[in-house]
């Protein structure tokens, strides 16, 4: 780690004022460029520690960057993995506030949750599959707080990998009845396709996207806990939102799931 433990609580008071006062800033690595994924990390567990110190629960853990398309279009190589809290969740069907949010972006998703214990090294995905209690389809409100979207990758896993608001329902199904790989998804906004996709584009696998969370976190001596939901990723690019728009993900064999935007 290249930053001290006053600096990597200091950055996370930042980074976490920026999200509860819907303000954004230049990213972190501008005043800190010799930061490492080390610190990044630190950062981020920081401002979980400081939501569950205002006695808010974590309820799941997520996969950022996990396609082919999302890759390209910001401009990295390699996923990133971050946490939800309670405050990020929101009901089937209900209304998202947009002024609570920077610039809001919507993401297709399969999430996944699960009935075993996952830990790292060497988890792959018949691991996952097998541990998986069952699939369904999400959409995740992504929200950078860095200005005008510009960021380096260790900026964003500090940021929490700009997690800020998700939905998950539709028709839960298990993991075995599914080929997530061929499973198609369509995203619409106001009724209208705006993008489609196929599990596949997740790593070649959604489930791959769990197994690298899990070795993620076995580095660092932690598991996916049995009951865990997680959230695998974007499909596809991320599409903007804004005040008055509607979105349904809708994934082959498993429903839909949708959300307004006020």
């Amino acid at each position: 780690m290249k930053l001290d433990a006053r600096t990597i609580a200091a950055l996370a008071e930042h980074l976490e004022g920026c999200e509860l006062g819907v303000r954004d800033t230049p990213k972190i690595t501008d005043e800190h460029p010799q930061m490492d994924w080390d610190d990044a990390y630190a950062i981020q567990d920081a401002i979980r520690a400081r939501k569950q110190g205002r006695g808010l629960r974590i309820v799941g853990l997520k996969a950022g960057l996990t396609s082919h398309a999302k890759m390209k279009q910001m401009g990295v190589a390699s996923p990133v993995f971050g946490f939800l809290a309670e405050s990020h969740a929101l009901p089937e069907g209900t209304e998202c506030r947009v002024s609570e949010l920077i610039h809001p972006k919507v993401e297709p998703e399969i999430a996944f949750v699960t009935r075993r214990a996952l830990k790292g090294p060497g988890c792959h995905i018949g691991a996952v599959l097998a541990a998986t209690d069952f699939v369904l389809p999400g959409i995740e409100v992504i929200d950078s707080r860095y200005r005008d979207f510009k960021f380096d990758l260790k900026s964003v896993v500090a940021d929490n990998t700009s997690a800020a608001r998700f939905v998950v329902g539709g028709r839960a199904r298990p993991a075995a009845e599914v080929d997530l790989r061929i499973t198609g998804i369509v995203l619409e906004k106001n009724g209208v396709p705006v993008a489609f996709g196929a599990g596949a584009a997740v790593l070649g696998h959604p489930a791959a996207a769990i197994a690298m969370l899990a070795n993620h976190l076995g580095a660092r001596g932690e598991e996916i806990p049995a009951g865990t939901l997680i959230l695998s990723g974007g499909i596809t690019e991320a599409v903007a939102v804004e005040a008055g728009d509607a979105v349904t993900l809708r994934v082959q064999g498993m429903g839909s799931v949708g959300l307004r935007f006020a």
